[in-house]
């Protein structure tokens, strides 16, 4: 799979071949999951995926940024951004060490 995109048409058509769901129904199942993980993190929310990894929301705060273009300083208003750690099952595999491994 390398330097392939996963997409939402990809991971559906990958439930329909391992799940035997119709394709419509694969489709309206993975709309749903990720419908969910969507609306747990837009509330704040973690979003724990057993031996995938986890998703959270960070505030950042008020801060100057500098344009690099033109050394002119810039506010940086506050926001949430997303956060992914992976597991270590997770960073294991990408490694290509085993499952039961320490990392």
């Amino acid at each position: 799979m390398t330097g392939k995109t996963i997409t939402r048409a990809y991971l559906s058509e990958a439930v329909y071949q391992e799940v035997g769901l119709s394709r419509n129904e694969s489709a309206d199942l993975l709309e749903a999951v990720l419908g969910e993980i969507t609306k747990a993190l837009a509330e704040g929310q973690t979003v724990k995926l057993s031996s995938f990894g986890s998703f959270s929301i960070r505030q950042k705060g008020r801060r100057i940024g500098r344009n690099p273009k033109t050394g002119e300083e810039v506010p940086i208003l506050p926001r949430r951004v997303l956060v992914f750690r992976p597991s270590q099952v997770l960073k294991a595999r990408i490694n290509g060490s085993e499952e039961g491994e320490a990392v």
